[in-house]
């Protein structure tokens, strides 16, 4: 590596590394990391801000100012080129003088694809592609996969015993896991756009689901119940709380219709999938959601939510969380039945990462590439 392309790759680090500032919170836009370089020192860093806007590219730009021309920009994904409720990030580059841009990868969006970069090389700015590119695909996974497929990046989060139980007969799980995988737990929601459980997960737990988090200021991520009968009460805690973290209850079209005013009545979002049957559920929720902007979604339980969309081969990504503690075969699984034929049906995922909380174990698992 020639020493021009070491400085790429190690100034490139710095973008990648702003560029996980957004996610979770940039939906639906991709979260893009930037920094301006002159004379070998970063006079200006930008990262998207919540909501999508502004984008990187002018966070950096401003903070450079005057510094900013002549300079070198690094940016994870190609600057737009197209006018939404923000300028083009190419004409702001143009316009404050910047010499020479570095990109890690290029946008998947029709109205930029390419284009991006033509309009640099155009205003006569030298353009270098493809620094650090598996990296930044891997950053905006979600965002690649939604444009892409028409779903988002669905994770599942799973916290059990080391016999693969979440909880006793009786229903008693708190707590399996210590508090360092907890927290881990919590910080793992600030970085998805969306947290989804089942109506069932509700019933049982009561959970709040939000990021519980020494001086995190959110957002939080949507709360998202999968609930085909509308089986929640208005005074579940996710109800009870939807004015002040967006909660959002995926159900059928024959739900009835009096239970939905209920739930809107205390500002719960109803969103009404395209096909009601159990097996096609699943897979209707999830389309629903990339509809709806949604990038990242993470799943944190039921079993049967989670057998509902392992089934549909419709997780990328697997968080298993195990304590050292066995519950025996009357505790509750964390999986509910597959019904799988033969081992050939089982669905396989890569160990990609592995390593201690506290006493637990985290394993971090993929199904395949991650676009």
């Amino acid at each position: 590596m020639t020493a021009s392309a070491a400085s790429d790759h190690a100034f490139m680090g710095t973008a990648l590394a702003l560029a996980q500032r957004g996610l979770g919170n940039s939906a639906p836009n991709p979260a893009v990391g930037c920094i301006v370089v002159k004379d070998g020192a970063i006079v200006g860093r930008g990262w998207t801000q919540p909501g999508g806007r502004p984008h990187a590219e002018t966070e950096a730009l401003k903070r450079a100012g005057a510094a900013a021309k002549n300079a070198t920009a690094y940016v994870t994904l190609e600057p737009c080129c197209h006018t939404g409720q923000t300028p083009p990030c190419t004409d702001a580059l143009i316009n404050a003088g910047v010499a020479r841009v570095v990109i890690a990868v290029s946008d998947p969006d029709d109205r930029v694809d390419g284009g991006g970069v033509a309009a640099l090389e155009d205003a006569g700015l030298d353009v270098v592609t493809g620094v650090r590119e598996a990296e930044a695909l891997e950053v905006n996974a979600g965002f690649f996969k939604r444009t892409r497929t028409g779903l988002p990046f669905i994770a599942l989060k799973s916290a059990s015993s080391l016999d693969g139980r979440i909880a006793l007969a009786n229903g008693s799980s708190q707590w399996i896991t210590g508090t360092v995988a907890r927290r881990y737990g919590h910080l793992l929601r600030a970085s998805y756009d969306a947290i989804v459980v089942g109506s069932g997960t509700v019933l049982a737990d009561n959970p709040q689901l939000t990021c519980r988090l020494p001086g995190f200021q959110g957002p939080h991520p949507v709360r998202v119940v999968l609930d085909r009968r509308l089986r929640i009460k208005p005074d579940a805690a996710v109800a009870a709380s939807a004015r002040e973290v967006p909660t959002w209850v995926v159900t059928s079209a024959t739900a009835d219709k009096s239970k939905s005013t209920e739930l809107e009545n205390t500002g719960v979002r109803i969103l009404t999938a395209a096909d009601p049957s159990d097996h096609a559920f699943a897979r209707a929720a999830a389309s629903l959601l990339a509809e709806q902007g949604l990038n990242r979604v993470l799943i944190e339980g039921g079993g049967q939510i989670a057998a509902s969309f392992l089934h549909d081969g419709l997780i990328d990504r697997v968080y298993a969380v195990r304590s050292g503690s066995i519950l025996g075969a009357d505790g509750r699984a964390a999986m509910a039945d597959l019904n799988l034929k033969s081992l050939d049906e089982a669905p396989v995922f890569i160990r990609s990462d592995q390593r201690r909380l506290g006493d637990d174990l985290l394993e971090i698992l993929d199904q395949s590439p991650t676009v």
